[in-house]
Parts: C-alpha cells; structure tokens; sequence
C-alpha cells in the first residue's frame, strides 16, 4: 500500500516562511512527477507545484515566485520551500503522484498564514 506523508506545517505570519516535507514509501521518484496540492478551507483542491522524473518544476501563478519544489531521489521525499507566505496561502498541503492515477492521498500538513 503507497503510503505518502506530509510533515512541516504549522502557523505562521505573512511574509514568513515554511519549509514542507513528502515521503513516499512506494512512488519512486526517479520514474515519476510528484506534486503538491493545496486543499483550501473551502475544500477545494488546487494544485500548486509539481516536478517531473528529470526534476523539472512547475508552479501554478499562484504561488509562482515564492515556492520552490525540489525532490531527493535517494531518500523518497519531495520538498516544498513556502517563502512571501499570504494569508491565502492557508490550508492543508498534500503532496501525490502526478496524474494522481488512483494513488491515495496522505493526511496532509496544515499551513495557517496570519496577518
């Protein structure tokens, strides 16, 4: 069973920074895109960032510019740096295979933003 955990969420004031965290026990990195999703407190699911088997990134307009999606092959995990954090930033980040083709989703790592 895939298994991918979040971790590095917490509260923060705007303007500051967070650094996210996605261990994947079964997607292996190196053969697939992984990304990062951001479920808004209204439930909607954005996606915000995702890096490809050759560690190219993409980065929706929204978070262009400040986030920073990278990846460590040997250790699994995909990462997302959070810098000029906004409040609208705020919500529960989950990370998934790209297209997430059935993959489940993790519990996610909550980012609450404050002015």
């Amino acid at each position: 069973q895939v298994q991918l955990v979040e971790s590095g969420g917490g509260s923060v004031q705007a303007g500051g920074s967070l650094r996210l965290s996605c261990v994947s026990s079964k997607i292996r990195l190196d053969r697939n895109t992984m990304a990062w999703f951001r479920q808004h407190p209204e439930k909607t699911l954005e996606l915000i960032a995702r890096i490809d088997s050759g560690g190219t990134p993409f980065y929706s307009d929204s978070v262009k510019g400040r986030f920073t999606i990278s990846k460590d092959n040997a250790k699994n995990t995909i990462y997302l740096q959070m810098d000029s954090l906004k409040e609208e930033d705020t919500g529960v980040y989950l990370c998934n295979r790209y297209p997430t083709a059935g993959y489940a989703f993790g519990r996610g790592t909550q980012v609450t933003v404050y002015s």
